[in-house]
């Protein structure tokens, strides 16, 4: 994974080779931004990240591409403001070794913290526990296909809903908890590692 500071001429630059699908280039001072490029399109900004808090960032770089688009910002102002983003996705994923939460697992505790609820009553040692128990037992479960096959799908729900039950999740919210905890597993950044 190749990692330069990102500037103008490098951005620029950047094109995917012909005899690769796709190919990367990742930012070596903000961490988690990068640039994707295909061989027949213009390079993406991308991010590197959880489920949960990805839309926000999302949102920022489409209005700063939306503002460079439409010639209100220049490519050195595009760049200096993917790289303020990517430092505040930085001090977002830094929480997890704040609360002793790797990546994945970070990731399940934000679904769970969800419900104001669930936060009041279970607090955050025990919602921690629930992440970390949901990562591990994700993570066996999970097999290449699993989020096309319903039979696959409905194993790893009941077996979400077990786990909430038994640390008293509060059951009004359970379902929803349920289905944003498969999405976490089902991002991109989470399960695909897993099986691979």
């Amino acid at each position: 994974m190749a990692k330069v500071a990102f500037t103008a001429a490098r951005v620029g630059g950047f094109e995917c080779p012909r005899d690769k699908k796709q190919d990367f280039l990742w930012d070596a001072t903000a961490p988690g931004l990068g640039l994707r490029a295909t061989p027949n399109g213009k390079p993406s900004y991308v991010f590197q990240s959880v489920f949960q808090g990805k839309d926000k960032f999302s949102e920022l770089l489409q209005q700063s591409l939306l503002r460079y688009r439409n010639r209100a910002i220049e490519t050195a102002q595009v760049i200096e403001e993917l790289i303020e983003m990517a430092k505040k996705f930085q001090e977002a994923a830094e929480r997890g070794d704040a609360l002793g939460l790797n990546h994945d697992e970070l990731a399940f505790y934000d679904a769970l913290a969800m419900n104001e609820a669930a936060v009041r009553e279970l607090r955050d040692d025990t919602l921690k526990k629930i992440a970390v128990e949901l990562t591990l037992s994700l993570r066996k479960s999970v097999t290449v296909d699993w989020s096309k096959r319903e039979t696959v799908r409905a194993k790893l729900r009941v077996m979400v809903k077990t786990l909430l039950k038994r640390y008293k999740y509060p059951p009004d919210r359970q379902e929803e908890a349920t289905e944003t905890v498969l999405k976490q597993a089902g991002a991109e950044s989470l399960s695909a590692e897993w099986v691979a």
